[in-house]
């Protein structure tokens, strides 16, 4: 808070410095004056919480000026003591208070009297200011609370607008195959709906991955990688993308190996988001380009595009999250405008930064990511490159528990598609039962059980000494890494979170049972 403001007015010097000495006190500013109109002069500029005013003075005289501080807006209710040597009769008294005056002090003035009164006015403008302070607070918070309000709100509007247009040519496929199975176009039918529940996972997961960002329970897994491998990773995964609106697509890249500490998974991650948003913005048949700088001790990475360009009173706020550009309506491909608040918080996981230029509507744009980087791999350091063989020879016996029947038969109808043998059941309380009358080689089993949830079937498939050494595979919709840590204390050996793919459960499986074979055998 700023000093309290008393204003002083005394035609004699001597007056306003016995004033000034008797006042005098950490926290006020005492203004002077000594006419009326230098008076007036300081009350235009200046917030005062007391005035005190001689009654005799030349040209405007004390009451005079009180009344034209009551007719003025700005000063009409700044509490006034005037201050006399003459004398105080009724008459006058009652003069000064029409005038507006609040108490009157007679001299000589006795200095315990006016600091005491002085104190009153000068706590009650300090409570004046707290007010104030606190009114302006709750201002703030109120209107972040509406902005926060619209954009929830713009956000579900949103939300739904995604969820609906991958959802609709799910059930609309759907229709038209229970229609007719054997429909002419049932193989591009089917490659649209798979295209579409991609999409619908993706959003899903971006959402989960801010939010564990933002609450600080995402670990990197760093490791020594290959800048070229992050890049084939995110090209690939970006490349529906890009084909999809008849893009030009360069890629340009340091002729040597670059390594980064990183986790690959993640900065893939970061790049692919980038090429996203790139083919998102930028028109059809539109150019797109990726490019990485090397430098002394780090790399930049670029991705720009000749798209519709970043309005400049956008250039700040473009990486907070749920920010887009232009209208939703007006674009076919949308977003929930999360991709770009994602790229810049796993960055900043990784020390590195991120910047955005653009020279405006229409002008395209480009986004650029710095991160440490050399050029040179320690010899003892192994870079696993080629994917291993995940084939498996053998056919599996496989429990599956879940409490959503659908679940259940879909998992189940999969796992006979990849060769396996399967029974699937719907509650937790009939799993080691029927583990122990079928003796699966495998076991899927969802958490979020019914009565007993899927943590505890599995403690106690553990204590059973003959499912020791089973396989077992948590199958959730619950993915947060503290699940998944969860899951494997519980003695999980994998954890896979809904939906997964026909090729995931596959791998995870063949996984999964290779390793559990060769640590048995050794």
């Amino acid at each position: 808070m700023g000093p309290v403001s008393f204003l002083l007015v005394d035609d004699l010097d001597e007056n306003l410095l016995s004033l000034e000495a008797l006042l005098r006190r950490e926290g006020l500013r005492l203004l002077k004056a000594r006419t009326g109109d230098e008076a007036l002069e300081l009350l235009l500029h200046n917030d005062v919480a007391l005035a005190l005013v001689d009654v005799q003075m030349p040209g405007l005289n004390g009451f005079e000026l009180a009344e034209l501080m009551r007719g003025n807006e700005r000063t009409k209710r700044i509490p006034i003591i005037f201050v006399t040597a003459g004398t105080t009769d009724s008459r006058r008294r009652f003069q000064g208070y029409e005038a507006g005056a609040v108490d009157f002090i007679q001299k000589p003035i006795e200095g315990d009297v006016l600091r005491s009164k002085a104190e009153v006015f000068f706590e009650l403008y300090r409570q004046r200011q707290q007010i104030a302070q606190q009114r302006d607070a709750l201002e703030l918070q109120a209107d972040a609370l509406k902005l926060a309000d619209r954009r929830k709100d713009e956000f579900l509007a949103t939300l739904a607008h995604e969820l609906r247009n991958p959802l609709a040519p799910l059930r609309q496929g759907l229709d038209v195959l229970r229609k007719n199975p054997d429909h002419p176009e049932g193989k591009q039918i089917r490659d649209r709906m798979d295209r579409q529940l991609g999409h619908l996972v993706h959003l899903i997961d971006d959402l989960l991955d801010v939010s564990r960002v933002s609450q600080g329970k995402i670990d990197l897994r760093k490791e020594r990688i290959r800048l070229r491998d992050v890049i084939d990773q995110a090209v690939e995964a970006s490349r529906r993308h890009i084909e999809g609106g008849n893009h030009r697509f360069a890629a340009e890249l340091p002729a040597e190996d670059v390594w980064l500490d990183a986790d690959q998974t993640r900065l893939s991650q970061v790049v692919a988001n980038l090429l996203n948003n790139a083919a998102k913005y930028t028109p059809d048949g539109g150019s797109i380009a990726l490019s990485c700088r090397l430098q002394e001790q780090s790399v930049e990475i670029v991705v720009s595009d000749n798209g519709i360009g970043i309005p400049s009173e956008m250039q700040t706020d473009i990486f907070r999250l749920f920010a887009q550009v232009g209208s939703h309506t007006g674009r076919s491909q949308g977003g929930l405008g999360i991709g770009l608040a994602l790229v810049k918080q796993l960055v900043e996981l990784h020390g590195g930064t991120v910047r955005a230029e653009s020279a405006g509507i229409g002008q395209g744009s480009s986004f650029h990511v710095g991160l440490a980087a050399s050029k040179v791999v320690a010899a003892n350091e192994e870079v696993e490159n080629s994917p291993r063989d995940v084939s498996l020879s053998g056919r599996l016996k496989v429990l599956v528990v879940d409490d959503n029947i659908d679940v259940a038969d879909v998992t189940g109808w999969m796992l006979e598609e990849i060769g396996h043998e399967y029974i699937a059941i719907n509650d937790g309380r009939d799993a080691l039962r029927e583990a122990i009358s079928f003796r699966p080689d495998a076991i899927l089993l969802d958490i979020g059980l019914p009565e007993i949830d899927g943590y505890e079937v599995c403690r106690m498939l553990r204590e059973d000494e003959r499912f020791k050494d089973t396989v077992i595979i948590a199958q959730t919709g619950w993915g947060q890494e503290k699940d998944r840590q969860k899951a494997l204390d519980s003695g999980f050996d994998k954890h896979l979170t809904k939906p997964v793919s026909l090729e995931t459960l596959a791998a995870t499986l063949e996984d999964a049972y290779r390793t559990k074979h060769q640590l048995a055998s050794s």
